[in-house]
């Protein structure tokens, strides 16, 4: 048998090679040639398609269009006006810069260009195959409008085990509606038409303003995810962050509405999704995804976008800093935020200074100034309140106190609550209750009395406003100023709880509180090796636990912030927990999950008759607190029904 011998490849087959890399599907040929038309600098670009891109796509834009001499040449391989040299490629900012696309798609199909540059009086078009050899083609005069057109008829015509394995005509425009809606995403300043069979199916305008922008956002992804996300404008170690994160309780089942974006193209990155996932660990429904449309400004020479032969990935050159900054400010940005339609985040004191701005519901205003953060009163809070008399010593670890700060609350003057709430009970005196509340430092000053509060002036009522009641033993209703807040009590309470646990954690220690007699419990032995394996880390989240037997565990401290619970339940549920945990996850992680669980399982429980004071000491807690809209589970914790929205229930002013 004689041996094969070594060979060049003909160009037509090293074409089609190519193009089994490049052209996927009509949903490529239509992405590649848009690309192309962005980058020729296009304001409008017109796709007409036919029986979902097997028969025909026609990209057509209003570019600069391509010189004449220079059309035959645009279909040789690696010929290409985006790059000419390794410092080129290294920092390169345009869609395409490979040369390939063209050659790739003529050589699986019938491909025509016609293109006309504005200081010339008609067109020239070519057909991709009309000589032997692409020198030799000779462009023909056509009328045409300054800009290209590129029509690719019959796709795969000439390699039938390609076309086999398209889909049908419905599921490929299907593919080629998602290209052009990610291109869209791509460029707000750029319109974009798509066509099939003579039907508009997509007509989008260039963006005017900032209104026109939030229009094609919703008629991209619809108005739900427009109405439940929050823009946002985020800076640091030399990136720029802007886009849309959707609000955590409007996570998604699947990750179809993720959009990332680096330098303006769409780009599929571990790292970066990594990342984003981390910043919403703390606020995600588990099994759920987030909804987000972000994109991320950073120096073209680092990253590497020569990685893939469609360009859908990149290589960050330090991945490790772009982590850090997509997890920790889309964090901040997440712990500012409110629920669906409520215009100001309650945790908006948390936003850095300098780093950002977060507009939720709309996009962002550059140089708008941000409201004053409000001030915190001096009451006690919910978690010191809601605490019973156990007899038990509390052991605050040195410096524990200094972790967060009570900023001052702004307060109506006496009779403005009397006319806009009511008959308002007031808390008891903070003299009487103290301020127990480990990791919630005292305010430095004292709330101004009568007095004072009418000299200075009416002031701002508080951002959840004051309890007026409690319904269903569940939910506390209150009264603002933006209009009714239903609040989960216990959802509420348990992210309360959670961050100061948090907080405490990041400190120092958690506060403790020993219990004047150690509480056993009877586990199975599998459990109580379980609580040796995590003795450190319950011993971080406040638990002091240690073996009593083979089949029992003693409980000797509890964290102070739930010194109200019951150890033994609190333990069992927290072993639950344990059991359920994975065990790859790592070791912040772990705590955090577990503070989460001892937070959960220590919170106010539903049935639990509050008082007055009590109530308003919650919604004074949730207005300091960050992420305080979702629970640790990603519930809602509160909602806001504004006038508009109560009129709307009872149908007023139609």
């Amino acid at each position: 048998m004689t041996e094969p011998s070594i060979r060049p490849l003909p160009e037509q087959l090293i074409n089609q090679i190519a193009a089994g890399e490049v052209v996927e599907r009509p949903a490529s040929v239509v992405k590649e040639l848009t690309e192309n038309a962005l980058d020729a600098a296009a304001q409008r670009i017109l796709i007409d398609v036919e029986r979902g891109g097997k028969q025909r796509i026609r990209v057509q834009d209003d570019g600069h269009g391509i010189a004449v001499e220079q059309l035959a040449l645009a279909l040789r391989r690696h010929a290409t006006s985006k790059i000419y040299n390794l410092d080129e490629l290294e920092s390169v900012s345009s869609l395409g810069f490979r040369g390939e696309a063209l050659p790739s798609i003529a050589a699986v199909s019938r491909l025509t260009i016609a293109s006309r540059q504005a200081d010339s009086e008609h067109g020239h078009q070519v057909r991709a195959g009309d000589a032997p050899d692409d020198d030799q083609m000779q462009p023909k005069p056509v009328a045409h409008p300054v800009g290209t057109t590129v029509t690719v008829d019959d796709l795969f015509f000439n390699t039938p085990g390609r076309r086999k394995f398209l889909r049908t005509d419905r599921t490929e425009l299907q593919h080629i509606q998602e290209a052009v809606r990610r291109l869209a995403l791509s460029r707000f300043d750029v319109g974009f038409t798509l066509n099939h069979q003579g039907r508009c199916l997509l007509n989008l305008a260039p963006t005017q303003d900032e209104s026109d922008r939030q229009q094609r956002l919703a008629d991209l992804l619809g108005s739900e995810f427009a109405t439940h996300s929050a823009n946002v404008e985020l800076e640091g170690a030399g990136m720029r962050l802007s886009g849309w994160l959707g609000l955590p309780t409007a996570a998604r089942r699947q990750g179809d509405l993720q959009y990332f974006f680096v330098n303006g193209r769409l780009v599929r990155d571990r790292t970066a999704a990594h990342g984003i996932r981390q910043a919403y660990k703390d606020v995600l429904y588990r099994d759920h995804y987030p909804a987000y449309v972000l994109y991320l400004e950073i120096d073209p020479t680092q990253v590497d976008v020569n990685v893939h032969p469609m360009k859908h990935e990149v290589r960050f050159r330090d991945g490790r800093t772009v982590h850090g900054f997509l997890a920790q400010r889309i964090g901040e940005a997440l712990a500012m935020l409110g629920p669906a339609g409520a215009n100001s985040s309650p945790s908006a004191t948390a936003q850095p200074a300098g780093r950002g701005q977060l507009n939720q519901g709309g996009v962002s205003e550059p140089g708008r100034a941000q409201s004053s953060p409000p001030r915190q009163s001096a009451q006690p809070s919910t978690a010191a309140s809601m605490r019973e008399s156990r007899g038990v010593e509390q052991r605050v670890p040195e410096g524990a106190q200094q972790r967060w700060r009570e900023p001052h609350q702004q307060r109506l003057d006496l009779a403005e609550v009397g006319q806009l709430y009511g008959h308002f009970v007031p808390a008891e005196d903070d003299s009487q209750v103290g301020h127990a509340d480990v990791g919630m430092a005292a305010p430095e000053e004292s709330t101004p009395g009568i007095a004072e509060q009418d000299q200075s002036g009416p002031e701002a009522a508080p951002q959840l406003g004051y309890a007026i009641g409690q319904i269903r033993g569940a939910y506390i209703l209150a009264e603002s100023e933006r209009g009714l807040v239903v609040v989960d009590m216990h959802a509420a309470h348990e992210r309360v709880v959670y961050e100061q646990l948090k907080a405490q954690v990041a400190n120092a220690k958690v506060a403790t509180q020993a219990l004047l007699m150690p509480v056993t419990l009877a586990v199975t032995p599998q459990q109580a090796e379980l609580v040796e394996l995590y003795a450190e880390s319950l011993a971080d989240a406040g638990l002091e636990v240690e073996r009593g037997g083979p089949d029992s565990v003693r409980i000797r401290a509890v964290p102070e912030l739930l010194a109200n619970a019951d150890p033994q339940e609190l333990l069992a549920d927290v072993i639950g927990s344990l059991q359920e945990a994975d065990p790859a996850a790592g070791v912040q992680q772990a705590v955090h999950n577990l503070l989460a669980g001892v937070a959960c399982h220590g919170s106010v429980r539903a049935g639990r008759q509050l008082s007055r004071a009590e109530m308003d000491r919650l919604l004074r807690d949730i207005e300091r607190t960050p992420r305080a809209a979702q629970c640790n589970h990603g519930r809602p914790t509160y909602t806001l029904l504004d006038d508009e929205a109560l009129a709307r229930l009872f149908k007023r002013g139609r």
